[in-house]
């Protein structure tokens, strides 16, 4: 029977077994498993993974756990002065495909102007699809979607809140400098363009047409929006989830 030592750092050990958080733990197996199939039957779903040191040295998901390995699993979190980590997954662009879980979110990060998919109905199979397929990111409040192995990039959003957890997954994937407000059509997730008042006279309710001059549309249905009594509430909303930019970011 072959044995390896396996210690997770910070949040990755909410995924773990009470007696294996923030503490190293020995384990026992046959044969020689890759470091991915291990990692995920500790509980740990492998997107939340960012780097893996064995030994001493940087491995990715296709290692092969020897006997006697010490394994040292890291999530992005978690900073190592000098560390060099190999790639366990393409850098991901910042679109998204959300569970029912986040509808609330996923309406916010349309606003900041983020490619945002959601349906109250997608079924975890789709889901995984999608975000395979598209090359999406999966945000989830469903650990196990995470787990599935045709999900390359994805995340676990801790919060409950739809406000915190905006601000989460802006500082998990750094997305601050993509901030492009009211670009997207909270709705459908279409892109929203200025038009012109006079091409959309007749879909404007009337006391709207006489005291605003500028109008913005959905490119995909047609939504039309304007600067509104939310508008500036918004605005400052975005001020403030801006501020909270954490230093480095």
């Amino acid at each position: 029977m072959n044995q390896a030592i396996f210690c997770f750092y910070a949040d990755l050990n909410i995924f773990l077994a009470d007696e294996r958080k923030n503490r190293p733990f020995t384990h026992h197996f046959k044969e020689h498993p890759s470091i991915k199939d291990m990692i995920a039957s500790f509980g740990v779903p492998h997107p939340e993974v960012h780097g893996i040191i064995v030994n001493g040295i940087p491995v990715d998901f296709s290692y092969l756990v020897q006997n006697n390995d010490q394994c040292h699993i890291y999530p992005i979190s978690y900073s190592i002065e000098n560390a060099q980590f190999l790639p366990l997954r393409p850098e991901p662009e910042p679109r998204f495909v959300l569970d029912l879980h986040l509808g609330k979110l996923a309406a916010y990060l349309r606003r900041m102007g983020f490619d945002t998919l959601y349906r109250n109905d997608y079924p975890d199979e789709e889901l995984a699809d999608v975000s395979s397929q598209e090359n999406r990111i999966l945000l989830t409040r469903d650990i196990g979607l995470l787990k599935r192995k045709i999900v390359t990039h994805g995340y676990w959003v801790r919060n409950t809140d739809p406000e915190r957890q905006l601000r989460e997954v802006l500082q998990r994937f750094n997305l601050f400098d993509g901030i492009k407000p009211f670009s997207r059509c909270i709705h459908c997730n279409g892109s929203v363009k200025a038009v012109d008042k006079e091409t959309i006279a007749q879909q404007i309710p009337p006391k709207t047409k006489e005291s605003h001059d500028e109008f913005r549309q959905c490119l995909d249905c047609g939504k039309i929006y304007w600067k509104g009594s939310h508008y500036e509430k918004m605005l400052q909303f975005i001020a403030e989830v801006r501020a909270d930019r954490p230093a480095g970011f």
